[in-house]
């Protein structure tokens, strides 16, 4: 049996694709053992698992279980939830429900994550334009962006709902004293404030987190950003991509062309064979190997379409409409 013991460590410790390999197989096997429902879905595939000596083969589970099970990784015959994550969802939808036993692998994630690519947190002032995230509450993504305010410490950090005047004024004032700004934000809430204000910024980093959440109508990652760009004097609009399900995040700094952290990779498999890995640059469904995720499922199939390349950096085209996950009737009965 795969012991956990000093996992932690070596997740962060990833440098080069040997390590992740041999990481990735030793989580697929502690997950095997100690999550039941990854456990029975494997079993269902009839998986030889002696056959699986390469990440790219392990299989990956189909995220709509998120809704419905409870995915939970655990050694131990009794185990406190720290914190329960739930995605948005439309009035009547099923959400997913992330259940986090240790909140400090979330921020020793998210911390490391955000530092691989843009440097020390406490170098930012952290503005959030987050309204639907705020108003749902158990948002993964405003306790993310809550804890990097505190590591950040700046008087200026704040979350805003609809108080764009002010923030407005935050932005003007951090500007002309040249303070290093990260704006993140919901992809409406962002076109809303834009539609009044529009300062020039050129210490700011402006981060879309994705989403219309049903409140407008929804545009291409190329339609949003060259507005975003013209109406905030910018070059590039950066860009977020993490769930609810997962306890990391991929970034973009232009372009929507995601990198990952070196503990995170991104696989492409036929939109049809969910089992088949599609070559560089092709059309499929994406599929995550988040490896700080232990403590629930490090593989997930996702409902995205993208493209991933060689360097694994990847983007995303859209959701798949209507898609059935495959594998999720196997449990059904």
């Amino acid at each position: 049996m795969t012991s956990i013991t000093n996992i932690r460590e070596r997740i962060f410790s990833i440098k080069d694709e040997n390590t992740f390999n041999e990481v990735a197989l030793d989580i697929f096997q502690y997950q095997y053992t100690n999550n039941p429902v990854y456990h029975q879905y494997i079993q269902l595939l009839k998986t030889n698992l002696d056959s699986i000596n390469h990440y790219s083969q392990i299989p990956f589970l189909p995220i709509e279980f998120f809704k419905s099970q409870k995915i939970l990784t655990t050694d131990k015959p009794e185990t406190d939830i720290a914190l329960i994550f739930e995605s948005s969802g439309t009035t009547g939808e099923n959400t997913s429900r992330h259940y986090v036993l240790d909140p400090s692998l979330y921020i020793e994630s998210f911390t490391k994550g955000f530092e691989y690519f843009y440097g020390a947190i406490k170098d930012y002032h952290i503005l959030a334009l987050l309204p639907s995230y705020l108003e749902r509450g158990s948002s993964s993504l405003v306790y993310m962006v809550n804890e990097l305010m505190k590591i950040s410490a700046k008087d200026k950090n704040q979350f805003y709902l609809y108080e764009h005047e002010t923030l407005y004024n935050t932005l003007l004032e951090l500007e002309a004293n040249k303070e290093k700004t990260l704006l993140i934000g919901v992809s409406y809430a962002l076109l809303d404030f834009v539609e009044k204000y529009q300062p020039t910024l050129k210490n700011t980093i402006v981060m879309e987190t994705g989403g219309m959440k049903g409140k407008r109508e929804e545009l291409t990652k190329t339609q949003l950003h060259s507005i975003l760009k013209e109406k905030f004097h910018i070059e590039n609009i950066h860009s977020e991509y993490g769930m609810t399900e997962l306890l990391s995040q991929a970034y973009s700094k232009g372009d929507g062309i995601y990198q990952c952290a070196p503990w995170m990779k991104v696989i492409c498999r036929e939109l049809n064979d969910p089992f088949q890995n599609t070559k560089a640059n092709q059309v499929g469904r994406i599929n995550i190997l988040d490896l700080a995720n232990i403590h629930s499922c490090s593989f997930i199939e996702t409902a995205d379409m993208g493209k991933v390349q060689t360097d694994n950096s990847f983007e995303i085209l859209g959701r798949i409409e209507n898609a059935i996950l495959r594998g999720c009737n196997l449990m059904i009965g």
